[in-house]
């Protein structure tokens, strides 16, 4: 057996010898194919008589539903003196019920092989679960009770006030986060947008009846979208189920969305003073449309042009070809009312003056010619890829309906995505490049010691020095 076995291999060795080997160019990659539009699974979407919108979206593959409770009441909603009231009443809406404990709440999670939580963004609050679809009515039933009943006990309230304010404490002593924190209140001013964490002023005057008070005015069903995806039931069943879980869930009329005051973009420099701070946090950044905008797939694919991965720019030429840092990149986010685009790094102090230099060339550099071909190609490529592999799971697609609806797009967006990607063309990103990703009327946020970097900042123009909180 074994010297058959070493003749076969022999022979086919021979044969191979023979062969003529095919020439093969190692220096280029090879083609990728064109890529697919998403298609969703079978959808579909109804309302309640009190309001709460319904999306059902079949996807058998695997015994188990994901579900979404998603309201627009995230931080944009916190009254000004109470920044982080919408992310105190997610932390908190978990934790207890008129009829349920915190730890009876967990138990019974377990025990439908499943998860719950809540969480609130910018936009929008939402409770998150996950279960065996054999379990899906009573995940549905905890769900509801956390939405209509969540009693947000006192012991609970004071241990996430408790949490948050160490949390916060450890969030103040990083440079990304006070940038961040600047960068928000710079370019939108007094609107809503401007805060993205409490403060541990406003942490500590949360208590049970102002969680509930912001949970009975914006957690109400006429709010609100119930989405479930997953191996689900026959229709009439589930709808039964949803119906005797939330059918009785009383709406109630909305208050007037809070303002949208947005400052006009404009050039200027902040030096937020953390003395001692041996190396520099740099943000560059301006307002910018929403998804609804015609202009937001061509920023988003600039975006990632400009420093969206390792084959980005920023990352190809601040990182590897001068190496003054070890992260640099660039990020779009666009809110259902308002977005922001930034670019950032960090570098050591010594190097402040040709890494901000190097930083606004980039971009300079977008709006200054049309993306090449064989670039945009490669960068379409790579969003439209990353967007469907996002999709493969139910988490990831329950995800982006929800970021749908809490940001107001089209039921299309999805099914559309790929193709509006593959649309983009060179001059489009580079007239978005010259209003949004030139740097002309973009605030420059920097982090550090301002007795190190200050002079090397003032070579840019005016500097206003804030201190660190």
């Amino acid at each position: 057996m074994l010297k058959t076995s070493f003749a076969i291999a022999v022979s086919v060795l021979g044969l191979a010898a023979q062969t003529p080997a095919q020439t093969m160019d190692r220096t280029k990659p090879p083609q990728t194919p064109p890529i697919p539009a998403y298609k969703l699974p079978p959808v579909f979407e109804t309302k309640l008589p009190n309001g709460l919108g319904v999306v059902l979206v079949e996807d058998a593959r695997f015994p188990l539903v994901t579900a979404r409770l998603n309201v627009q009441g995230g931080s944009k909603f916190d009254p000004k003196d109470l920044p982080g009231l919408a992310e105190g009443v997610a932390a908190v809406l978990t934790e207890g019920t008129k009829t349920r404990t915190a730890r009876q709440i967990s138990e019974e999670t377990d025990g439908l092989g499943g998860s719950l939580g809540a969480s609130a963004g910018e936009d929008s609050m939402t409770i998150s679960g996950g279960a065996l679809a054999e379990n899906l009515a009573k995940l549905l039933g905890l769900m509801a009770d956390v939405a209509r009943n969540a009693n947000f006990p006192k012991d609970e309230v004071d241990l996430y006030k408790q949490n948050r304010i160490q949390s916060l404490m450890a969030d103040r002593s990083q440079p990304g986060f006070l940038a961040d924190e600047k960068m928000a209140e710079v370019v939108y001013g007094t609107s809503p947008y401007a805060h993205i964490a409490p403060t541990p002023e406003a942490v500590q005057k949360l208590d049970s009846k102002t969680l509930a008070g912001f949970r009975d005015t914006y957690l109400v069903p006429n709010n609100g979208t119930l989405i479930l995806i997953g191996k689900l039931p026959a229709r009439a069943e589930l709808l039964k189920t949803i119906a005797e879980q939330f059918g009785s869930w009383a709406q109630k009329p909305l208050p007037a969305p809070p303002r949208m005051d947005l400052p006009a973009p404009k050039r200027q420099i902040v030096l937020v003073d953390r003395p001692g701070s041996v190396q520099a946090d740099i943000h560059v950044g301006r307002l910018a449309p929403t998804a609804l905008a015609p202009e937001y797939f061509p920023l988003m694919v600039g975006n990632v042009a400009l420093g969206g991965g390792t084959n980005s720019r920023m990352f190809k030429n601040i990182r590897e070809k001068e190496g003054f840092a070890y992260d640099a990149h660039s990020s779009y986010d666009a809110h259902r009312e308002a977005g922001d685009f930034q670019a950032v790094t960090q570098v050591r102090n010594e190097v402040i003056e040709p890494a901000m230099k190097a930083v606004l060339a980039e971009l300079d550099g977008m709006a200054g010619a049309p993306m090449p071909a064989a670039e945009l190609s490669n960068v379409k490529n790579f969003i439209a890829g990353n967007f469907l592999l996002g999709l493969e799971t139910q988490d990831g697609l329950a995800n982006q309906l929800v970021s749908m609806k809490a940001r107001g797009l089209p039921n299309d967006y999805l099914e559309t995505y790929t193709t509006k990607v593959r649309q983009v063309e060179p001059n489009q990103v580079q007239a978005v490049a010259k209003k949004y990703i030139a740097p002309g009327e973009s605030a420059v946020v920097v982090v550090g010691d301002a007795s190190k970097i200050g002079d090397a900042l003032k070579k840019l123009g005016t500097v206003t020095v804030t201190k660190a909180q």
